[in-house]
């Protein structure tokens, strides 16, 4: 990479030396301003000779680089009310459901799609943005053609290029509070991250070079990974006490988080320590001095909200320090005087988004916003100002009466299913002083709330006209909350976001050159960008992504515990659990082994009539639709129940297998995660494979004595592992077992569970 000299010109002063195409094009926006489709009219009003001759050759360079797309307003999707979760649910869960005579037994949709997707692959053809407007008549429909979000009123109020520090901070004791804060921001973790200057070999270390791990133990959060390329990094250690004034948190948040987070602390909590809770102390620790961190052992019934509010304030602090240096910057730009040197004032990225927070519904969304507001206002006299207060509410809150009654689920099921479960949406808020924006446009925002499919939808794929994702380029923290959710919507989704995300934008967006910081000019923004990502579970698929695409420069901190007791100890029936184990060559290879594996050796085993009411577990539908067909070609006697089926061939295939008319059940996992339906009648269990959530082995188990029978010992329960499945294995029979399991030579393990466990 070639040398770069830092005296970058806001309008072409001095010389840059750039090694990509991308930036060339940037720079020439940043030199003719007048040509840029967002400029003011006042800028285009020279009709000179020369800018008429600059404009030609800045248009014949152009046409020789590759730009993007112009970017598209965002405009709102139709959103069609999804089916609720629980309709006519008393009837399929009653063990005589009513035929409704249409189709065969559990035949699905072939335009069907499971209920949280229902809108996806309509929605995903339609790549706009979702609009926003200044007032809340423009979301009736009636209006008919949805306008841009442009809320010309307030863009001045909101623009961090046009507004300085508030004026009550320049009183007489300014002088001295701008000494002490100089002082403190030497150790200010957020001053420590953003400027440090890495060098060109520290790069290609962070490119090349493996990390080096190293193990800690904390109080509350147990075993974690520290893992990190240089060697300049030490393991952090745990703090017994938090004060909060040490934390250097941005005002006015060292007064309002005690009593935002009131609602989590005990009574037991300690004096000294009166605003976190033991996990908010520790996840806040490594947070704050900008780790990357994976933490597997979120729950929605249990600590998910005190997470929730931990990296809220962290993401808040965050964007209000960063905020705070362009404002004050402003003003001793304005008050410098003409012809010194600005290249000291260096405090954006090429855009203005800093904080990307990836979650799964709008009900989130609706909760972290709710957060920031009871932050940002320190008492009942000083609200904020919040814009589209009402629209959002109304886009994002959910309606009480909506939700049928009488629905038996499980807890877990309850918390995870709150509220607006709409699984596509994005919304862009701006935070300055004493007000907020919601609904503002990605490149005016300071932090961008999505879901996966919300954020593929306006990315694109390529060859795409109607693409965008220059905003994803100066992100400095990624929040992805409830990671295993995504599992069950769409891992690639989050693989895609991945991919563009801290990517060199292709066009300049307005950005003043001479304020960018040299990491982002560099193109080594994903060196410092911290990625946060909150999760259910240990799965593979997660572990991926936190280890190939976070490159902090900082390091790595995942959380490591061994499960000692799995879910197979919260079997309540009386069942032998017989654990077959195949051998595959490699990761690859696994899925045509399990397959030949089940028609070669386990199937055989039931095709006998007396092992009728055999429910067959599948966790990926690939694997299900090769099953169904093998068992269509095989005309075998079966039925199947998958995330696609419509409610009525979902009723007729739980009848036909409760009443013994078809002998097997293939089940898919997603089908379980998003309806927790009761299947009656199991006599013989087998999981195809470890299911992605332990707590789902228990639940499919107990199944078998929703039935009235005297049966029971006909009860059996086969399970297919490989030594890849190790963590699921784990997460089922516990770690001993799984030690065992892998070690001994032996392919078939028996358990039993209920009396004579």
């Amino acid at each position: 990479m070639g040398e770069r000299k830092h005296n970058i010109g806001s309008r072409g002063e001095g010389i840059c030396l750039l090694p990509h195409r991308q930036l060339l094009v940037l720079l020439l926006h940043s030199c003719f301003p007048f040509q840029s489709e967002n400029s003011d009219k006042s800028s285009a009003e020279s009709d000179s000779e020369t800018e008429v001759e600059q404009v030609s050759v800045y248009r014949k360079l152009l046409a020789t680089l590759k730009t993007s797309p112009e970017s598209e307003s965002e405009e709102e999707e139709d959103e069609s009310e999804p089916e609720e979760p629980g309709e006519s649910e008393t009837e399929m869960d009653s063990e005589g459901s009513q035929d409704t005579g249409e189709g065969d037994g559990g035949e699905e949709d072939k335009n069907g799609v499971p209920e949280q997707e229902q809108a996806t692959d309509t929605l995903e053809q339609s790549l706009g943005q979702e609009q926003a407007d200044g007032a809340d008549t423009s979301c009736d429909p009636s209006h008919g053609v949805i306008e841009e979000f442009t809320d010309v009123k307030h863009e001045s109020e909101f623009s961090l290029e046009t507004n300085f520090m508030e004026e009550e901070s320049r009183d007489c004791n300014a002088d001295k509070r701008d000494s002490d804060s100089s002082q403190a921001s030497s150790e200010d973790p957020f001053k420590q991250h953003m400027d440090k200057e890495l060098e060109e070999k520290e790069v290609e270390k962070l490119s090349t070079l493996p990390k080096t791990s190293s193990q800690s133990k904390w109080p509350r959060l147990g075993q974690l990974t520290f893992s990190s390329t240089l060697e300049t990094h030490k393991t952090l250690k745990a703090e017994k006490e938090v004060d909060v004034k040490q934390l250097y948190l941005h005002k006015p948040l060292e007064s309002t988080w005690p009593k935002v987070n009131k609602q989590f602390l005990s009574s037991v909590n300690k004096p000294s320590d009166p605003s976190f809770t033991p996990l908010q102390r520790e996840l806040f620790c490594i947070m704050n001095t900008y780790w990357d961190l994976f933490y597997p052992e979120r729950s929605a019934l249990t600590n998910g909200e005190e997470i929730r509010h931990a990296y809220c304030l962290h993401a808040l602090n965050h964007v209000l320090k960063a905020n705070a240096q362009v404002l004050s910057n402003n003003a001793k730009r304005r008050d410098q005087k003409p012809g010194t040197d600005r290249d000291d004032y260096r405090d954006q990225g090429l855009t203005r988004p800093k904080v990307l927070m990836i979650v799964p519904f709008r009900e989130c969304a609706l909760r972290i916003v709710h957060i920031f507001i009871s932050l940002l206002e320190v008492n009942d006299k000083r609200k904020i100002d919040v814009s589209n207060k009402k629209r959002f509410k109304g886009e994002f809150g959910s309606d009480p009466e909506e939700k049928p009654p009488n629905l038996k689920r499980p807890e877990d099921y309850e918390a995870v299913f709150a509220g607006n479960i709409d699984d596509h949406f994005r919304i862009g808020v701006a935070i300055l002083q004493k007000s907020m924006r919601l609904y503002a446009p990605f490149y005016s925002s300071d932090i961008i709330i999505a879901s996966p499919l919300g954020m593929r939808t306006i990315i694109g794929a390529e060859g795409e006209k109607k693409r965008d994702f220059d905003f994803l380029s100066s992100i400095e923290i990624l929040i992805i909350d409830q990671a295993d959710i995504y599992l069950m919507q769409n891992w690639e989704h989050v693989l895609h976001l991945m991919k563009h995300i801290n990517l060199l934008p292709l066009d300049s967006h307005g950005v003043d050159f001479s304020r960018v910081r040299m990491l982002n000019l560099n193109n080594w923004s994903k060196y410092y960008r911290q990625t946060l990502l909150f999760s259910a579970l240990q799965d593979p698929q997660i572990n991926s992504v936190f280890n190939k695409h976070c490159f902090n420069y900082v390091g790595q901190v995942a959380v490591r515990n061994v499960p000692l007791s799995g879910s197979i100890s919260h079997v309540m029936v009386q069942l032998p659990h017989v654990f077959r184990r195949l051998e595959a060559e490699n990761l690859t290879s696994v899925i045509d082994t399990r397959f030949q594996f089940f028609i070669d050796k386990v199937l055989p085993e039931y095709r006998d009539a007396i092992m009728s009411h055999t429910l067959i577990y599948v966790p990926s539908y690939f694997d299900y639709v090769r099953l169904r067909n093998y068992f269509k070609k095989e005309q075998l006697n079966f039925t199947h129940i998958c995330e696609y089926t419509k409610k009525a061939g979902v009723c007729r295939a739980r009848r036909f297998f409760l009443k013994g008319e078809k002998q097997f059940l293939l089940f898919t996992e997603r089908f379980h995660f998003y309806k927790r339906y009761t299947i009656k009648g199991i006599r013989n269990l087998i999981f195809y494979e470890l299911p992605t959530y332990s707590h789902f082995y228990s639940e499919i188990c107990n199944m078998m004595a929703a039935t009235d029978s005297s049966v029971d010992a006909t009860w059996t329960c086969t399970v297919l592992y490989s030594k890849y499945d190790a963590q699921k294995l784990a997460a089922v029979v516990g770690i001993d077992r799984t030690a065992q399991m892998l070690q001994s030579k032996k392919n078939v393990h028996l358990f039993v569970t209920g009396e004579n466990e």
